[in-house]
């Protein structure tokens, strides 16, 4: 017997109710997005190895443990993206936009990375992302954060919460991750071998470790909010000022480090309880330094990105596609006209679907099936008359009455 062909682990199928979660979602940032003038653009699934070892850095977990990478016919090194500001940039730089003024954009598509399958985080993930290009300012930065804000509200999502960061700069930084690391060095007995690892290739991760015998080590670990250069602590003071004066609500939270070596100064997540330990819906931040580490010139940068998995499980379920009318033929010399009728039922913009003949009762049975919310129903004597007879599923009431008139009253009742 042949081996049972299944999806490969952590990646899943999209069915259609999972579907219209997801479009709901990507409507949603469609709509908000375009209002803060957003434009989208489509980057590809394949990118060179290097783009991400230069960008994310090599002693991330995503480039060491995850990424999924091959050598194509022609000897080059190829990965699937595992996220999507380090190729944003590299078509930034590509498409020579450096002096072109601000760019605004949005994307979104799948992104891969070989982690542990759990809740809402998957092998292969939907992602949105938005990139902006060219703003240096806090006030840009909270106009991100209120457009994120702005996102979630249009989904109507509820009970959640943004936390706020500043990750310094390379003026302020080494020296913060110097007293860092010398605090988690004489805790390194009482850490767990992840963090340990950490100490001496990212140590600002260890605080973002969710082991709890570890976080019982943190609790007075230096903070990088308290060692900011006078440059950076103005920054993110413009930031809060910025978001209060937006009427953004946001809680101060020292241990959000970004799990990329890109982020510089603003750093947040927004967060649910809905969805367990991992419940970080939307994360991003300032990435000033990477356009530069990427071969282009000095650009500020700032962005965000969310997985359309996580929030469509914050969503209600979405019903299916519910066809406006099931089309009963009552005899096999009515089949071409009627399928002549459902053609020209879709052409005025109704969900139409046909019973494929047969007995009526079968037919009517399949349009409950599928849910119609009118069933037109034509025979030899409807056809010869040029009418249809058209029933209402949900109150038994039937009219006969022409085409066009069937189409007026379906569209006043749906």
């Amino acid at each position: 017997m042949a081996k049972k062909l299944q999806t490969v682990r952590g990646i899943h199928d999209g069915l259609p109710a999972d579907v219209a979660r997801w479009r709901r979602v990507e409507h949603a940032a469609k709509a908000v997005f375009s209002r803060y003038a957003f434009d989208e653009v489509r980057l590809p699934l394949l990118e060179p190895t290097e783009l991400f070892v230069r960008s994310i850095g090599e002693a991330t977990d995503i480039v060491s443990k995850e990424m999924y990478c091959f050598e194509d016919q022609g000897g080059d090194h190829i990965c699937l993206r595992p996220e999507g500001t380090a190729g944003s940039v590299r078509a930034y730089l590509q498409a020579g936009l450096t002096r072109a003024g601000v760019q605004r954009w949005y994307y979104a598509g799948p992104m891969f990375r070989r982690e542990r399958p759990q809740k809402g985080r998957l092998r292969q993930f939907q992602q949105i992302g938005v990139e902006m290009f060219g703003v240096a300012g806090p006030l840009e930065d909270a106009e991100i954060l209120a457009m994120a804000r702005d996102f979630l509200a249009e989904l109507g999502l509820k009970n959640i919460r943004m936390e706020l960061n500043s990750l310094g700069c390379p003026a302020c930084r080494p020296a913060y991750k110097d007293r860092l690391v010398e605090y988690l060095t004489e805790r390194a007995a009482r850490l767990c071998e992840t963090c340990n690892d950490r100490i001496s290739k990212n140590p600002m991760r260890v605080l973002d470790c969710k082991v709890e015998s570890c976080q019982a080590q943190l609790t007075d670990a230096p903070e990088m909010v308290h060692h900011l250069c006078d440059d950076c602590d103005i920054h993110f003071t413009g930031v809060k000022e910025g978001l209060d004066a937006l009427n953004v609500d946001y809680q101060l939270n020292p241990r959000i480090v970004r799990g990329l070596d890109y982020y510089n100064r603003t750093a947040f997540e927004i967060i649910t309880d809905q969805l367990g330990a991992q419940g970080t819906v939307i994360a991003g931040g300032r990435y000033d330094g990477l356009v530069e580490e990427l071969g282009g010139p000095a650009t500020p940068a700032i962005g965000f990105a969310m997985g359309i998995e996580r929030l469509a499980m914050l969503l209600p379920d979405e019903q299916g596609a519910v066809p406006d009318v099931a089309v009963v033929a009552l005899g096999d010399s009515v089949k071409g006209y009627v399928l002549k009728l459902a053609a020209e039922l879709r052409s005025r913009g109704l969900a139409t679907v046909h019973c494929g003949g047969g007995s009526a009762k079968r037919q009517f049975k399949m349009a409950d099936r599928e849910g119609a919310r009118f069933v037109l129903v034509v025979g030899d004597d409807e056809m010869n008359r040029g009418v249809v007879t058209l029933k209402q599923m949900d109150t038994g009431e039937q009219h006969t009455l022409t085409l066009d008139a069937a189409v007026e009253l379906i569209a006043q009742k749906t």
